[in-house]
């Protein structure tokens, strides 16, 4: 469909003709940046480009007209945490008993499903073993062989050796690792040379990697990876083609290293501190909590055993309680899951934000305008404006009243073309 559409509008636009005009009657409208939600907004499309917007704007003559007026309205959502090619097995078994070929099927389904969730643009933080499959997928989706969001691709991410699952197989068997391993300044270098060159998009790194600590059983313990100048090696090496640096980071004194060495992100952060926070906010550095990823089973008899309930339950509070004094700072929040394709549940990061007292616009804006500004793409997607790509979804419900809407998605548009109308006349 995406190809088709291409194809039909450069055939329009060889011929003279004009793109096809589309208008979009808005219930409650959302533009991604106001802290207000507006009424009775018209929202007028040419091609995949919003060209107009407004309260009882005119519809333009010979215009197809799309009724949302009872709806909520608002920009294509993005999450900046995801792994298109995890898929809800446990670690090890993905690893080394899914192939490749079964994995790849597998991430073209969640790409899907993650679309039709609403999520017209993600940021894949990694394979997870599956070597440059996600490069593979976005150029699948771009090309329009694979319904899917438009994404931003990390490969394989970087960690050390000793410093990524899985763990615990004999040493006389040589088992493959979830992220790509490299040690000291060179070694770094020529690995992030490598993924971009494979077509990485953004460099993901593992700050810190956990482990059960014996003498804190209680949390999520982990233990730091690439000292301050392999890091610094690495996001000096992206910047040189204006690629950024997400780092996977749990504790302070990690986080605090990654950030002296420009990472762009942290992800996760459950411990961190005031101070951490402090130094993010001078340096522009964003904060992806993605809070579900470790809330997600909490109630499964099966794989949340007496141990590992205590220990989940001990890093949940923590991560509730850093959330809730992020709130206090100006440290840019971005959205992100950590989900493994399975974005029919997405909608319960949206829960937690607001359960852990982030106001529900300010969640949407997480989840728009400024994921947009965290991957570099504020200048076409993240918010409805004149000449930004035509990303639009629609909610039934009014997510400042009841943030569980954000489960509702009835109607995505991506780059001006309609892949889902639920329960919309259409």
């Amino acid at each position: 469909m995406p190809r088709w559409f291409a194809l039909s509008l450069f055939v329009a636009a060889a011929a003279g003709q004009s793109a096809e005009v589309t208008a979009i009657r808005c219930g409650r409208f959302f533009d991604g940046k106001t802290l207000a939600l507006q009424n009775n907004v018209v929202l007028v499309i040419e091609g995949n480009r919003i060209r107009a917007l407004g309260p009882a704007l005119p519809i333009p003559a010979g215009a197809k007209v799309i009724d949302l007026s009872q709806m909520t309205v608002m920009p294509g959502l993005i999450d900046c945490h995801t792994h298109m090619f995890l898929h809800g097995i446990a670690y090890d078994d993905a690893l080394l008993k899914k192939s490749l070929q079964y994995r790849a099927i597998w991430a073209t389904v969640a790409a899907r499903k993650t679309l039709l969730a609403g999520f017209t643009t993600i940021r894949d933080l990694e394979t997870e073993g599956a070597g440059y499959g996600d490069a593979a997928l976005r150029d699948a989706i771009n090309d329009g062989l694979v319904i899917g969001p438009r994404m931003q691709c990390a490969t394989r991410a970087l960690s050390v050796t000793g410093g990524y699952t899985p763990y615990g197989y004999s040493s006389d068997v040589e088992i493959p690792k979830g992220a790509q391993i490299a040690d000291g300044v060179d070694a770094v270098r020529r690995a992030v040379r490598e993924q971009l060159a494979n077509g990485a998009d953004v460099i993901k790194i593992y700050a810190d990697h956990r482990r059960r600590g014996a003498s804190n059983p209680d949390r999520l313990a982990a233990f730091p990876t690439f000292s301050f100048e392999e890091m610094k090696a690495i996001v000096d090496e992206a910047a040189k083609v204006g690629v950024r640096v997400a780092a996977h980071v749990y504790n302070t004194a990690s986080a605090q290293t990654a950030i002296k060495a420009g990472v762009a992100s942290l992800e996760h952060g459950m411990y961190l501190d005031d101070a951490t926070f402090k130094m993010m906010e001078e340096r522009g550095v964003y904060w992806v909590p993605t809070l579900m990823a470790y809330l997600q089973g909490m109630d499964d008899p099966i794989k949340m055993t007496p141990e590992r309930r205590r220990l989940m339950t001990g890093t949940t509070a923590r991560h509730k309680e850093t959330f809730e004094r992020a709130l206090k700072t100006q440290v840019q929040i971005a959205f992100g899951t950590d989900l493994s394709g399975n974005h029919e549940n997405a909608g319960q990061e949206f829960i937690w934000m607001a359960r852990y007292g982030m106001p529900p616009l300010e969640i949407l804006r997480s989840a728009t305008s400024t994921a947009a500004e965290l991957i570099g793409w504020q200048d076409r997607v993240g918010s409805l404006e004149p000449g930004k790509l035509a990303d639009v979804i629609a909610v039934n419900g009014n997510p400042m009243e009841d943030i569980t809407a954000m489960k509702r998605v009835v109607f995505v548009m991506k780059d001006g073309v309609l892949y889902k109308a639920q329960s919309s006349g259409l």
